[in-house]
Order: structure tokens, then sequence, then C-alpha cells
């Protein structure tokens, strides 16, 4: 644990050396670039919401809620997939708070189904699980979930594994694993996982269209429907909502409006200290590991410009562009729906998105807000008007 301070420290020094200035954001030229972007042939709709000196000052709605169908709003509900893993962490955060649990609890301490390779539930902590240091090949029996098989019963086979590395000492990205948090928080609230995070995160902060589950998502006021894109035709096609990772909710279960998803990430930056203290938020974000897949992955895309890819507590933290910023995030994807989050918390500014292809195109709208706040030069990152060779 001196280990994850020292690294915070040194983020934390390296974030004041580096000039807090930001630049205003030309909203004009996005929403031209972002209209743009919505007549592509592989959009069906978006969403996209800019937080700037800590302010909501961009929140629309582009496209269509499925194919023919009405036009998206900035309330319009998407699903999250896995930024809902930042959504469970923090509402860990918060118990830990309020002394309620510990990052350095094991795993076996709850009433949990988690089993581990050589019993590595029972050395195996929170602080583990929820960085993804749990020592298993990395989406651990995904495809039994997405064929229909029970979590619990998937997380009792994961200890018949080979152990990949030892516990706290690799970083191999979870979903049915992960989801174990949902058993810890029920254990210790004595109440779902979803009403809790309901009543400490989302009513507090406002969430308004925000909720948990296949039936809540449909039940919204105006929600976007799955798409996706075939290999031979760009042209989406409408899929059926897939409930597979709705049954892992702390992984993959969160809807949510863009407006709600930049009202998360407003109090991700502090900006709501009566729910989410300045300690939560430095535990939450302070990088346990670097992931050099992650990493790989960034500089094959995107020439560097997102580097030193670590995960915190739900969370991945990079540095961006050349001066070397430090800002926070993750993406999210589940069929025919993709999401993504990055701010940057010293200057109380970031950019969210939520769309219902599994296009890819929209993952450039975080650079090209981001490279306005920084003042950076700009760049076709969302590729309209040069083709994708990735």
């Amino acid at each position: 644990m001196f280990a994850v301070r020292l690294t915070g420290l040194l983020f934390a020094m390296l974030a004041l050396a580096m000039p807090a200035l930001a630049a205003p954001v030309d909203y004009d030229r996005l929403d031209e670039r972002l209209t743009r972007l919505a007549q592509e042939t592989e959009i069906v709709g978006l969403a996209v919401a800019v937080i700037e000196d800590g302010e909501i000052t961009f929140a629309e709605g582009y496209g269509v809620t499925k194919i023919g169908g009405d036009a998206v709003t900035d309330q319009t509900v998407f699903r999250w997939a896995s930024l809902s893993k930042g959504v469970a962490s923090t509402a860990v955060g918060q118990m830990v708070a309020d002394g309620q649990l510990a990052l350095s609890d094991t795993i076996s301490k709850f009433k949990t189904s988690l089993r581990l390779p050589l019993g590595g539930e029972k050395v195996g902590t929170l602080d583990d699980l929820l960085s993804h240091q749990i020592g298993i090949v990395p989406n651990a029996y995904d495809t039994r979930l997405e064929d229909g098989g029970d979590p619990v019963q998937i997380r009792k086979a994961l200890g018949k594994l080979n152990r990949t590395c030892v516990v706290g000492e690799c970083h191999t990205y979870q979903n049915v694993a992960f989801d174990a948090i949902t058993e810890i928080v029920s254990s210790v609230r004595g109440m779902d996982f979803e009403e809790v995070v309901r009543i400490e995160l989302f009513q507090p902060l406002g969430m308004q269209d925000a909720s948990y589950g296949l039936e809540a998502l449909i039940g919204s006021y105006s929600w976007a429907e799955p798409h996706r894109k075939r290999r031979v035709d760009p042209k989406p096609v409408r899929r059926t909502v897939n409930r597979n990772y709705y049954r892992v909710p702390a992984a993959g279960g969160v809807n949510g409006s863009i407006r709600d998803l930049a009202q998360f990430a407003r109090a991700q930056m502090g900006l709501e200290p009566d729910v989410l203290s300045e300690e939560t938020l430095a535990e939450l974000h302070t990088p346990r590991v670097y992931t050099r897949r992650e990493q790989s992955s960034m500089s094959r895309r995107y020439g560097g410009h997102l580097r030193d890819a670590r995960y915190a507590l739900g969370w991945r933290v990079y540095k961006y562009g050349k001066p070397g910023y430090r800002v926070v995030g993750h993406r999210g994807a589940v069929d025919g729906y993709r999401s993504m989050i990055l701010f940057d918390p010293e200057l109380n500014a970031g950019v969210v998105a939520l769309w219902n292809s599994n296009s890819r195109k929209p993952v450039g709208v975080q650079f090209e807000v981001m490279d306005m706040i920084y003042g950076l030069e700009s760049k076709d990152w969302l590729q309209l008007d040069t083709p994708d060779n990735g």
C-alpha cells in the first residue's frame, strides 16, 4: 500500500509541475464535427457532453435511438457497459470512507461465490479485485456468461483455472470475477447492491435517469436500442438487447443518459464533496498497476497520445499528450453499445460519450475535446476527412 501511495504522490507532483491552464472549447466546431459524425453510415445515434471549469457546458444528442426512430437527446438512456466498474468502485470507496470495510480486507472475508486458483481469494484483497489483479486469465469465462451461464456458478469455477500470476502482481481485466463486488456490498449493507448505488450515488448526485437492468432500460421515456455493423457491410443492423452482462451489474449493468454520465464525471473531479470526499477520490484514482496490453492498443491506434497506461480502482489513468497531463477515464463496450469517459481532475474538465453501435469512430471525440482543452493542435481524430486504417 505504501507503493500505491508513493505512485499517487508522484502523479500529484507531476500534476503540480504542469501548467493548470485550460483553453476554451470551440463548441461550434465540436457541434459541426459531431453532426458530420452522426451522418456516417456506421453511426446510428450518439450523445456527448463536455465539462469545462466544473460545469456541464455542452450536452447534445445526435442521430436516432434506432434506425427509423426518434432523435437522440441529452436525456436518452444508453447502456454504460464497463463504465459501470467505476460506479461500483465508487460505491466501495464510500463504504471505506464510512468504515464499513477496508480495501485491505480479503475477498474470503465476505459472503462471495468467487474462488481463485490455489485459494487466492484468501489472500486477495478488495484492492486486488477492484484493480483486476487476481491472478487469472483476462476476461475469464466471459464466454460462459454470454452463453447464459449463472455468474455465481461461473465464479465458483474460476478456482479451477491455472494461475497466471501471484494475486496482486499482474493486471488481467475481468467481468464475472469483478462482479463479486455486488455480493460483497450486499453482504455488508444487507440490501441489494443496485439499491445501495441508487441511494448513495444516483439520488444525491441528481442522476435522474440512471438505473440498473434491462427492464429499467426499456422502461425509459427515451432509450437507445443497440445496433451492430457487419464485417461485409458498414450499415448497422438493429439488435435485441442482450441480458447477459446485466447479470453482472458491478461490471456492466448501469444505464443512464449523457447528463447522468456528465454529472458522475463532475463528482469524480471532486465537485460533489458532500457525496465523494477528496480522500476517497484520491484512493480511487491512484494507479495500482501498469497495463501493458492497454498501452500497446493505445500506441497502435493513437500514436502515443495516451501513454503510461495504468489501472486504479475501476478507473484507467494515463498521461495525455506530449506534456504528459494526468487524465482519468474508462471505456465500455457491450453488444450494440459503446461508452467513454475522460477527464482532467486538476482542470475540472473532461468529456463523456455514449453511442448505440459498435463503431470505433466516436472514441476519437475524447481527443478532439481534450486537445481543445489543452490548447493542442487539432487533428482529425474522428477520421471524418481521413481513412481509418485501423
